[in-house]
């Protein structure tokens, strides 16, 4: 079977359903499957508010006002920075759901349906497999995960109870028995995160759920430190 279109990928990305062979195939395919995950990461890591936090303003060099003017025949001068105004705090708003879409479409100029990581709830279905998460040799990580079943989709919910990181961030994938080969989900923060599961994905052939700490290094590979692992059953 060809690979998944650049489309599909992208709508796999944003954890949009994809027809049973496509998503089949992502399942068993190795290219394909990193393709998504590269996708994927930047839109969760801006879903961790951690991350997300905005820096300090950084001024502009000089050199880009002169590459402009060489480059447009412009001849001008930028204006003056104005110090940045003070920050009134303001409640959330329901915009900031879009945030996540917004890295897909900067990573892969792709626009489809919203992406998040959100908070249990009551009505998230009904538990169709659980695990214990156990710690790893010499990993204080621990917690459970379950996979809810709503209206014929699924989703994989984590209750991680983990050290709070300074650098990098948790990351739940699905493996083989053997970890011959695994799927990412998604990006977790301790406590309670809900996650999609990919469409058709077999968690028979797949039934490890593993959380590791991946560094902000743009691989989305498994980074081989896992500090949490369970079996659904």
């Amino acid at each position: 079977m060809p690979h998944c279109s650049p489309e599909q990928l992208a709508l796999a990305a944003l954890r949009e359903p994809l027809p049973a062979e496509d998503a089949a195939h992502l399942a068993e395919c190795r290219a394909c499957a990193g393709e998504v995950a590269s996708l994927q990461r930047s839109v969760d890591v801006l879903a961790v508010p951690a991350l997300a936090a905005p820096g300090p303003p950084v001024a502009r060099p000089p050199q880009v006002w002169t590459a402009i003017a060489a480059a447009t025949g412009v001849q001008t001068t930028p204006r003056t920075e104005r110090p940045p105004a003070d920050v009134v705090p303001m409640r959330p708003r329901r915009w900031v759901r879009w945030l996540p879409l917004a890295a897909a479409v900067l990573v892969g100029g792709v626009v489809g349906g919203t992406v998040m990581a959100v908070r249990g709830n009551d009505d998230a279905g009904a538990v169709v497999a659980a695990t214990a998460l156990d710690p790893l040799p010499d990993e204080n990580a621990s917690g459970s995960a379950e996979v809810r079943e709503v209206d014929g989709s699924r989703s994989l919910q984590v209750d991680l109870d983990a050290p709070a990181l300074t650098e990098g961030y948790y990351e739940v994938w699905v493996m083989q028995p053997d970890a011959g080969k695994m799927v990412p989900v998604g990006v977790v923060q301790r406590g309670d995160t809900v996650l999609p599961l990919p469409a058709g994905l077999d968690l028979g052939a797949y039934p490890l759920v593993d959380v590791s700490v991946e560094p902000l290094d743009g691989n989305p590979a498994h980074s081989g430190l896992s500090v949490a692992r369970g079996t659904l059953s």
